[in-house]
């Protein structure tokens, strides 16, 4: 028999069923129209079927089908399972339909934007461990936790068959909490992300007069948070039934505070430096303010929203390489801008910041919301980059150059973990 035709016939008769192909439950912050969260999946779903195949079955549960199909399209291999939200059935159900839970949240261990969130990566990961199913947190993050949900943390997430971190700071943080699962240190999933090549002039073709240079805005309304639980509340306040926005009248006061000095400064650098300005909504949810913003500047004709509600992750993240200047409340914009060395400041709120910069040696230039000489030195600091660029430019491109490595050891350690399992990995 020649040797393709035995090729044939072996595939006929060997190839796999969906019974037996691995199946893959990644559950994270997916479909909310978050260009990190969807850099991050992508990325995900790369480096799987990278080591099991094509043909490795991928289930990504999300409170929104809508959004997520922007970007992922449901075939054989892959599928949409949207959940409730109240989750704790839908997700039980679905590890125990799966060979392997990934956590592919990057802010995983922490109740900044809401307990909620926190509680189903855990309760995940609880199934997991009563299923005899593995599981992984896949580069993921640390940050702000009640004194209930550290010690929620420390039971639970010591569950975990592996925890990896996108920063020692946070792999030292679940250490301070006795957090006993296998912890290594890597970097985010987003550094691996690839754009289009159709993307990389899209600013200019998105707007034309860009070419004065432009500098990039990424805030957040820092006086949304936590979104919580509750059986009611204002329709204008609604997440997404049970949660609603923390709102109050010192909230909302700081909200139009908050839009009021990111408009002067927007300004400021209009009329000082020449420079056009990208209001840029990492999430769908950044948009209010970014709209607030635009509407209480001089020169909002100079100024333009960028939205990942309507931009994909690719898209978004080819504007964020072609700035001048980024000032930033978003983590993920500084990571998918970092390739292109584009020069940054940080507007921090949270731990995420806070120890991406201590890594890159960029403390300097991260500047804490409520210090009361925020907005001055924010002038400074802007200043000084846009007048000498050059400045960061080693501390950025040394800085990229080990997160990508760091990154490129995920898929490694991933692959080492399912071999060690009996799983048939792609050589």
């Amino acid at each position: 028999m020649p040797n393709n035709a035995a090729d044939n016939l072996n595939e006929m008769y060997f190839k796999p069923s969906l019974e037996d192909i691995p199946r893959v439950l990644l559950l994270g912050y997916n479909g909310a129209n978050n260009t990190g969260s969807e850099a991050r999946l992508l990325a995900i779903i790369n480096d799987i079927r990278a080591i099991l195949g094509p043909e490795v079955f991928i289930t990504v549960p999300t409170l929104n089908k809508e959004n997520l199909e922007r970007y992922l399209k449901e075939d054989k291999f892959l599928k949409i399972a949207p959940i409730s939200s109240i989750f704790f059935f839908d997700i039980r159900k679905l590890v125990k339909e799966h060979n392997i839970l990934l956590l592919v949240e990057g802010s995983c261990y922490m109740d900044t934007w809401t307990s909620a969130l926190l509680w189903a990566f855990l309760w995940a990961t609880k199934c997991a461990k009563d299923f005899k199913k593995p599981s992984i947190a896949y580069a993921v993050d640390v940050g702000h936790l009640s004194s209930f949900n550290r010690w929620l943390v420390k039971r639970e997430a010591s569950k975990t068959d592996l925890i990896l971190t996108r920063t020692e700071s946070a792999a030292q943080e679940l250490e301070k909490m006795e957090v006993k699962a296998p912890i290594q240190t890597t970097a985010d999933c987003a550094f691996t992300f690839k754009t289009e090549k159709e993307d990389a002039e899209i600013l200019s073709e998105l707007w034309q007069e860009s070419n004065s240079g432009v500098v990039g805005l990424a805030p957040v309304d820092f006086y949304l948070w936590p979104v919580v639980m509750r059986p009611w509340g204002k329709k204008e306040n609604l997440y997404k039934w049970p949660y609603y926005y923390s709102r109050s009248k010192w909230r909302t006061d700081g909200s139009e505070q908050l839009a009021l000095k990111w408009a002067e400064e927007a300004d400021r650098i209009i009329e000082k430096h020449g420079k056009r300005v990208a209001l840029i909504c990492m999430e769908e949810l950044d948009e209010p303010l970014a709209l607030r913003i635009k509407n209480k500047m001089k020169n909002p004709d100079m100024a333009k929203i960028f939205s990942s509600r309507k931009y994909n992750a690719s898209t978004m993240t080819s504007i964020l390489r072609s700035l001048e200047l980024l000032v930033t409340s978003r983590y993920h914009a500084g990571v998918l801008s970092l390739e292109a060395q584009v020069p940054q400041i940080a507007v921090g709120h949270d731990t995420r910041l806070r120890g991406f910069y201590k890594e890159l040696g960029l403390e300097n230039y991260l500047l804490d919301y409520m210090s009361s000489e925020i907005w001055y030195k924010l002038g400074e600091k802007v200043n000084e980059l846009l007048e000498n660029p050059e400045s960061q430019q080693k501390l950025l491109k040394d800085g990229f150059v080990q997160h990508i490595a760091r990154a490129r050891k995920n898929p490694e350690i991933l692959r080492n973990f399912i071999q060690k399992r009996g799983w048939k990995v792609k050589v």
